[in-house]
């Protein structure tokens, strides 16, 4: 079972339809007991860094994200749900994260100029095989 974890904060339905799609049972859950059977979980997110963090403690599911990972599951964040990963967050102000990943996110320097978000077309590339990805060749867009 793959835990998708409600926060408060995410296209939820969207991502579980993708991962029930491609075969997945999922399990769309904010209770952090789900997480302990789960043989992975997904983090998708939408909003700002601090109220992630805030939402996932509110709920007791920040120590058991990290405990999962800890333990060598698999974790797949999408947006937010990656970001959070980081130990600090400046988006409104100073936030920490769940610390997996040494760093912090900062906001682009308004003089590089740079469209953001990125929305487009981009090929894909596939490191290694596995089942979400089966089914679309190298190149793809």
């Amino acid at each position: 079972m793959i835990a998708l974890v409600d926060y408060g904060m995410g296209n939820l339905r969207s991502v579980e339809k993708a991962l029930e799609k491609v075969g997945f049972n999922v399990l769309r859950t904010s209770d952090p007991s789900d997480l302990d059977k789960a043989k992975a979980i997904v983090v998708p997110g939408v909003g700002a860094f601090g109220d992630a963090i805030h939402n996932l403690e509110k709920l007791g599911l920040k120590d058991k994200i990290i405990k999962h990972i800890e333990d060598g599951k698999p974790y797949f964040g999408i947006c937010l749900g990656l970001q959070i990963l980081f130990e600090y967050g400046y988006e409104f102000g100073s936030h920490e994260g769940l610390g997996v990943i040494k760093g912090s996110v900062v906001r682009f320097d308004d003089r590089l100029n740079i469209k953001i978000p990125h929305m487009g077309w981009n090929q894909i590339w596939k490191k290694k095989d596995s089942k979400m990805f089966k089914d679309i060749e190298d190149g793809s867009y």
